[in-house]
């Protein structure tokens, strides 16, 4: 265990405001929405650290340089709490706000300690996913000790910030919380770098003009984005036109998926090519984004897309997307995990003229908007943009 928390940005020491602490920056949409996060939140003026346990991560080159690195050099996030109680003696950042389950356990733990020695840090826990769900993949031994440590760590939290009034009223009946304790403040996805990035050059054999339409699924290779269903939905509008799936991320799933495109005999049609740093350009140029989640909290992929301007279908999950797509207005809602159903609302999709997406449906998920809100949670004065 690390003996104290390792700085790796060349800020000068100062007061804190906000620490923000993960797992690590793997390539996720959590981590992706910290970061955007701490960049809003530094470019407003606030010295912000971002504080991960383990060292590790595709996002490492991605943390702003207005916003201070520090690592607690441990293997994994459980082991963090002394160095983070440690870290927050030193520095008594004025709030710190955790994502993910055992950053969320450790976050309350440590600034409790901390209390002990005179340190006056708020902690704000925040749920990302629906809890209820997302830990049904736990070992049912591990499942029922994290849940009671959850439990806890949210009612002994000053707040707690959800990504959805669906999580909301999911986590408040899973862990037996009141649900006004629970601010509801959707996901900071919609911001200038996204758009920017869209706009990217992209040199792609399949996105030439010509090609015949590309499907893009994207997240990681997991039981819960359910991409299994998405690669049985594609091979069955295959049967019927020419067109390719593309799913962008990595994880445990990918010889499964890629033995199952080969059973479909569609293989060919299908490119898995991991981690891109920069999906977006391939979001802005697809003929359609498919999220096939078995469950979600705010799925960003479809906030993204839209702000992007491509169409989207999606599983009619818990929790988000009924929320994200107003109920179906804004794009199909299919069943979770009928690929039948997926596969008729994504040839009816391809069959349309690419729609012009209105800018109200994203803009409850910009960047301003969701700063504002995180500001007032933590309870910082108001400060001019930079």
């Amino acid at each position: 265990m690390a003996a104290s928390a390792a700085v790796s940005s060349a800020l000068p020491r100062r007061e804190t405001d906000v620490a923000l602490f993960l797992p690590a920056l793997s390539g996720g949409g959590a981590e992706r929405v910290i970061l955007n996060l701490s960049a809003a939140l530094a470019d407003r003026g606030y010295a912000v650290d971002l504080v991960i346990a383990v060292r590790t991560g595709e996002y490492l080159a991605n943390v702003p340089e207005t916003v201070r690195l520090v690592s607690l050099d441990v293997r994994r996030t459980l082991q963090g709490f002394l160095p983070l109680v440690r870290y927050l003696r030193r520095e008594q950042p004025r709030v710190l706000m955790s994502a993910l389950d055992n950053a969320n356990i450790v976050g309350v733990a440590a600034t409790r300690a901390a209390r002990v020695t005179g340190a006056k840090t708020r902690v704000i826990v925040s749920a990302r996913n629906t809890l209820s769900l997302d830990s049904q993949t736990m070992p049912a031994s591990r499942r029922a000790i994290t849940l009671r440590a959850l439990g806890v760590c949210h009612r002994l939290a000053d707040d707690v910030a959800t990504v959805s009034n669906g999580a909301a009223d999911d986590l408040a009946r899973t862990l037996g919380i009141e649900r006004e304790k629970i601010h509801v403040i959707y996901n900071p996805v919609v911001t200038p770098s996204l758009l920017s990035a869209g706009a990217a050059s992209l040199s792609h054999p399949w996105l030439e003009p010509g090609a015949p339409p590309v499907v893009l699924g994207v997240g990681r290779l997991s039981r819960q984005k359910d991409f299994a269903t998405l690669v049985r939905a594609f091979a069955q509008v295959r049967r019927t036109r020419a067109a390719r799936l593309m799913i962008l991320g990595q994880g445990e799933e990918r010889d499964r998926l890629e033995a199952l495109a080969r059973e479909l005999g569609v293989a060919d049609d299908i490119a898995l090519p991991g981690f891109v740093a920069n999906p977006y350009a391939y979001m802005s140029r697809v003929a359609v984004v498919v999220l096939s989640s078995q469950w979600e909290g705010l799925p960003a992929v479809l906030i993204e897309s839209l702000a992007l301007g491509t169409p989207v279908v999606s599983t009619d999950c818990e929790s988000g997307p009924r929320e994200i797509l107003r109920a179906g207005a804004d794009g199909p809602l299919v069943p979770v995990g009928d690929a039948p159903r997926m596969a008729e609302a994504i040839a009816t999709v391809l069959d349309r003229p690419r729609p012009t997406i209105a800018d109200d449906v994203w803009r409850p998920f910009t960047l301003d908007v969701a700063v504002d809100q995180y500001v007032r949670l933590m309870r910082l004065e108001t400060r001019q943009h930079a």
